[in-house]
């Protein structure tokens, strides 16, 4: 694919939940998508807020024929670049993979809100899937509403946080907050793939939506 600015994979640094479990990036939900964006030629750039080494969720760590199939991918999240280091620099898009540390180091962090407003603001794509439209939560318009006001959102549904567990241990709630920030909602079954385009927004609903979302982003990075 012959892009004239790479996409910015942004993963979190987040290794702690609020009340001391280990957490982090979900593996799949990046090596996945990496390897599709590579197999497209997509040029990419890797990053994080903090740079350096990338945390993986305990639970997603990969068993032996995944380690081998996404080497490539783990290869890239052992030094990744700082997000201060590359924030104002020009993207095709970003695309931000899940992992419940995605909730706590980009909703609030003010590098992340603005590569991805400036992305956006410059016709870019913003890609997201399972908890990383958390990172969509604090995106501005240029008139100040909410990005994804009106628009047609997929992210980890409520029931599928309370499955996990995890509903009390996050700092919110990630489809409500969506939703009261005026977004609309499509969302399938628990941990059914499930990929929304909404012109240059995509976002995908769980773990296993990492390839659907990923050929989502090619699509529309292709038009």
């Amino acid at each position: 694919m012959s892009l004239d600015k790479p996409l910015l994979m942004l993963v979190t640094s987040a290794s702690q939940m609020g009340q001391g479990q280990q957490t982090g990036l979900w593996l799949e939900e990046f090596a996945v998508p990496y390897l599709l964006f590579r197999e497209q030629q997509v040029p990419l750039v890797v990053a994080s807020p903090r740079g350096g080494k990338i945390p993986v969720d305990p639970n997603s760590v990969p068993d032996d024929d995944q380690k081998t199939q996404w080497s490539e991918a783990i290869d890239q999240l052992q030094d990744t670049r700082a997000l201060e280091d590359v924030w104002e620099d020009g993207f095709s898009g970003v695309f931000v993979p899940g992992g419940h540390g995605a909730m706590f180091d980009m909703p609030d962090n003010p590098l992340v809100a603005a590569v991805m407003e400036r992305t956006w603001a410059d016709g870019g794509l913003l890609g997201a899937v399972c908890h990383g439209p958390a990172a969509l939560v604090g995106l501005r318009n240029e008139d100040g509403s909410p990005l994804v006001q009106n628009r047609t959102v997929a992210c980890f549904t409520n029931e599928e946080e309370r499955e996990v567990g995890l509903d009390e241990v996050m700092p919110f709630l990630l489809a409500t907050r969506l939703e009261e920030l005026g977004a609309t909602l499509d969302l399938a079954d628990k941990f059914v793939a499930h990929a929304i385009t909404d012109g240059k927004l995509v976002t995908g609903q769980n773990p296993q939506s990492s390839e659907a979302v990923a050929r989502a982003v090619i699509n529309a990075l292709s038009e």
